[in-house]
């Protein structure tokens, strides 16, 4: 298999780390217009990089993956989908050619894959079976955030996609935190938003949401959304009559309230954890490595993915009204 990734940044250079874990011998063009990340990935992974898509599409190639920054993506995609070529994508943020590449993808046979990594988290697939093994009605409390300098602190906030108000740090985080609140909880049916910007950051957006949400299912919930905290954060509560779980966003922060014992009881779930340490704790490449094995088993066997465009659209367009209170 010969796959083409689009962007050697920091998902660029993990999404070729992982595929060589999974299929040693993979073979993979680098795609990008900056020279030193070129030099960079041709030492590190020896594999050929070239500054344009059209140069590696001149190649026999299989599948491509769309690591660029997100305004990118739509025509990057219909690149490769009018190629052939099966196609991963990071998140994208905006919607921009969802329908005419969705009908790309369908004529040409191709699968169309959507990242959602915290759908491939063991600590969400465990939350999800217990919502809905609950016979209570549920409530949750939700705060995501992280001080955005800290996000990439070896470039400049500005000089990357979370700078643009298009694509800014607090929608990265709700087009990351959404998908999984909607499939565990259900359509937001009802929304109040608060929302300001609270820091001195040279960003024009909004870096402070609270949300108070209703769910089709009757769950309610609170979620914060900020790019304020110098911690870097993620504290969920599930609360009902028959279930507490709570959840710090590590691989070894879940934990569910024993009701008969009265204790607090960490759920484990993994073998083993794979983490980077210039990442925060709660980014953990097992989930991202899993994505990928889904991408390559949807290819071979027709797999139903988690989440896709369609699912995505519906997200988009919730987070777009959000902005727009």
């Amino acid at each position: 298999m010969v796959a083409i990734v689009v962007g050697l940044g920091s998902m660029g250079k993990r999404r070729i780390r992982l595929m060589r874990q999974l299929d040693p011998e993979i073979q993979i063009i680098g795609v990008d217009n900056r020279c030193d990340r070129r030099v960079e990935l041709e030492k590190t992974y020896h594999i050929l990089c070239v500054p344009c898509l059209e140069q590696a599409l001149a190649k026999e190639c299989d599948i491509a993956f769309i690591c660029t920054a997100p305004l990118a993506h739509a025509n990057l995609i219909s690149q490769c989908l009018r190629r052939k070529l099966h196609v991963f994508t990071e998140i994208n943020l905006v919607d921009d050619l969802y329908e005419e590449n969705m009908k790309l993808a369908a004529e040409n046979n191709c699968v169309l894959f959507l990242s959602s990594t915290f759908l491939y988290r063991e600590e969400i697939r465990f939350i999800m079976q217990k919502v809905r093994q609950s016979d209570s009605l549920l409530s949750y409390t939700y705060h995501v955030g992280q001080y955005l300098p800290d996000w990439h602190p070896w470039e400049d906030y500005m000089q990357y996609f979370v700078g643009d108000d298009r694509t800014n740090g607090c929608r990265e985080i709700m087009a990351i935190d959404f998908p999984w609140l909607y499939k565990t909880f259900g359509r937001i049916v009802s929304c109040s938003v608060k929302k300001n910007k609270k820091t001195k950051l040279k960003t024009t957006y909004d870096d402070s949401y609270l949300l108070l949400v209703e769910h089709d299912s009757g769950i309610q919930g609170t979620i914060m959304i900020d790019v304020v905290s110098r911690k870097a954060v993620r504290n969920l509560e599930i609360y009902g009559e028959d279930l507490y779980i709570t959840w710090d966003g590590t691989a070894n922060g879940l934990k569910q309230y024993n009701l008969e014992l009265k204790t607090d009881e960490q759920i484990a779930l993994y073998g083993t954890i794979e983490q980077r340490n210039d990442y925060a704790a709660f980014v953990v490449e097992n989930a991202y490595r899993n994505e990928i094995q889904s991408f390559f088993e949807q290819i071979k066997y027709n797999n139903n993915a988690e989440y896709g465009f369609e699912d995505d659209k519906y997200i988009l367009r919730f987070i777009d009204w959000i902005e727009e209170q």
